[in-house]
């Protein structure tokens, strides 16, 4: 039967509601009486609420959706969504009988922003930002093939940096024009490129392009760009970028001081501010659903369930992996980029920082270990920091990386990529040999992310974060072929989103939830069988180690965290620790090198 009323009358929907549907409790959208809408116009503001609605929905809702949400009579809001249609802001699926927002809202959109006074929406962030850092907070575009700073404010007192608005900057050693550069798309950032010299003007600056390109990458995956007195001796800065209803970045918002008052550690807090803020300057727009900040629902310290044993506070620690015969865990820095070896027995922690990203740790069969990074598959001596290129299946696209890999029991690595910034599904699924051939399983993917097989090797699990959905295949070890793929796990975005995972000897599955506080364990059938809480909102990938691997590692992040979560969240970016009910599966080391 239809879903889809009409003027004379309205029908039930014949599908279960969609998943991730609004709910009537959605903060996001205040109904009518909770306004001061005028006198004579309650019918109009139950119609904008209406699409409110429809737009916060997190997968598009049918009519019986949208009457629990609303509460509104069928009659009304049969009424309310055909005119809606009428005029081209809602329109109607019928494959699925569900409700979306309509393209006259994108043709509105556009001109909007064909009158969008960028330095008018900007004022008011400026001004809080320059009180908020007592800094120089600067807005700036690109105007052939330099950057142009269009507005600032200025807090810095005398021993402050100003930037005059009109005044000319590079584009490669700044942080607004390195912003521009990395969110460009890729045709328009090789002919900015192009267009300029790589310029030294201080013993910092980067002339080196590739050294640029992987600076660009970093400032890609982070949300935002750094320059550490790469133009001017003394001042540091960081810069975010500001798009528009395409997702375009048109502008860069920055905060610039001196070295002294602004470190490192500030300086990220600062982004992630900045990331916020440029939302806030764009209306929202722009921004995938892996890149907005979270609204994330808090724990108190003492409701953990793990030990902080590492309070590193790293941008996005990810890929640990225990490595029996030295007795210590590996784990990687994405955007540091760095890799790590922690003893848990001395709680010491060594590091050795890479020159581009670097996503997962790899165990070699011959010695030493592998590291997947965004060139792909590499030999890493850790004592040097050195990489030795192996294969890369994926040298023609450069705005991937690698992401999640590990080894199934021949030694075989499989490996999943994505996007840098994860805005499109480019991410695929490898097979690589021991003999560095390789074939591609699967793509169609956001955010490839973590796997493991059950411990009859029958059984591949494999998670794409974004669409928040754990994946099982059948496996054929001997082949290394996957087929039958279903959806074990799905979580709606308000849960959090699945990341890193680990089976456990029981063929129990653990998954790190992103956003959702807590490491879940998964049974077989894909029932939850319990939860182990975290003191972090961003727990972000697991392993099993120690002795009797009975003890689960986990991997945190406080990537794109603004300081009023930090604050709340202090161990973001840590290693923790938990007992497990059952040991893990030792890890497979890869057959070649």
């Amino acid at each position: 039967m239809d879903d889809r009323p009409d003027d004379r009358r309205s029908r039930r929907g014949t599908g279960a509601p969609a998943s991730g549907g609004v709910s009537v409790e959605n903060p996001q959208v205040l109904k009518p009486e909770e306004r001061d809408v005028p006198t004579g116009a309650a019918a109009l503001a139950k119609g904008l609420y209406l699409l409110e609605v429809i737009g916060e929905c997190a997968t598009p809702p049918r009519f019986k959706d949208l009457q629990a949400a609303t509460n509104l009579p069928k009659g009304t809001l049969a009424r309310m969504l055909n005119t809606l249609v009428l005029f081209r802001l809602v329109r109607y699926e019928d494959s699925d009988s569900t409700y979306r927002l309509g393209h006259r809202l994108f043709e509105l959109a556009h001109r909007v922003w064909e009158s969008f006074d960028l330095r008018g929406a900007a004022a008011p962030v400026l001004d809080r930002l320059a009180d908020e850092t007592r800094e120089t907070v600067a807005l700036c575009s690109v105007d052939n093939h330099e950057i142009l700073y269009i507005d600032q404010r200025s807090r810095g007192g005398a021993f402050g940096f100003r930037i005059e608005i009109g005044r000319r900057a590079p584009l490669h050693c700044t942080a607004g024009g390195k912003t521009l550069l990395a969110f460009a798309p890729p045709h328009e950032r090789r002919a900015m490129l192009d267009g300029i010299r790589l310029e030294r003007f201080t013993d910092k600056t980067i002339v080196d392009e590739e050294a640029l390109n992987a600076d660009l990458a970093l400032a890609r995956v982070r949300g935002y760009a750094i320059s550490l007195e790469e133009h001017v001796e003394g001042v540091v800065s960081v810069a975010a970028p500001i798009f528009d209803h395409t997702g375009r970045a048109v502008a860069a918002i920055g905060v610039f001081g001196p070295h002294a008052r602004l470190s490192n550690d500030r300086l990220h807090t600062t982004g992630r501010d900045l990331m916020e803020a440029a939302r806030r300057i764009s209306g929202n727009v722009g921004a995938m659903p892996v890149n907005i900040t979270p609204q994330p629902k808090l724990r108190v310290a003492g409701e953990s369930d793990a030990e902080c044993v590492l309070p590193w506070g790293a941008h996005l620690a990810e890929g640990p992996v225990w490595m029996p015969h030295e007795k210590r865990l590996y784990w990687v820095d994405i955007l540091a980029p760095s890799v790590h070896r922690f003893d848990p027995s001395t709680g010491t922690n060594e590091e050795v920082v890479l020159p581009r990203l670097v996503s997962a740790v790899i165990p070699c069969r011959s010695g030493g270990i592998a590291a997947l990074t965004q060139d792909g598959l590499e030999a890493l001596d850790f004592s040097t920091g050195r990489l030795t290129p192996l294969v890369d299946p994926e040298q023609d696209l450069p705005d991937n990386r690698f992401n999640d890999g590990k080894c199934d029991r021949l030694g075989r690595l499989w490996a999943g990529t994505m996007r840098l910034d994860a805005s499109k599904p480019t991410g695929a699924l490898y097979a690589i040999e021991g003999d560095r051939s390789w074939r591609r399983l699967a793509d169609g993917f956001f955010v490839a992310n973590g796997l493991d097989w059950s411990p009859d090797g029958k059984t591949f699990y494999f998670a794409d974060s974004a669409p928040g959905r754990i994946y099982a295949y059948d496996f054929d070890l001997a082949a290394g072929a996957i087929a039958n793929r279903r959806v074990f796990a799905e979580m709606d975005p308000s849960e959090g989103r699945p990341d890193g995972l680990a089976v456990d000897s029981d063929g129990f599955v653990w998954c790190a939830i992103w956003d959702g506080w807590c490491v879940r364990r998964y049974a077989p059938d894909g029932r939850i069988e319990r939860e182990l809480r975290l003191p972090v909102p961003r727990p972000t990938s697991i392993a099993f180690g120690g002795p009797d691997l009975k003890t689960i590692f986990i991997t945190t992040a406080r990537i794109r965290l603004p300081s009023r979560v930090l604050a709340q969240a202090p161990f973001s970016g840590g290693l923790f620790k938990a007992a497990a009910p059952v040991a893990g599966l030792p890890a497979s080391e890869f057959a070649g090198r």
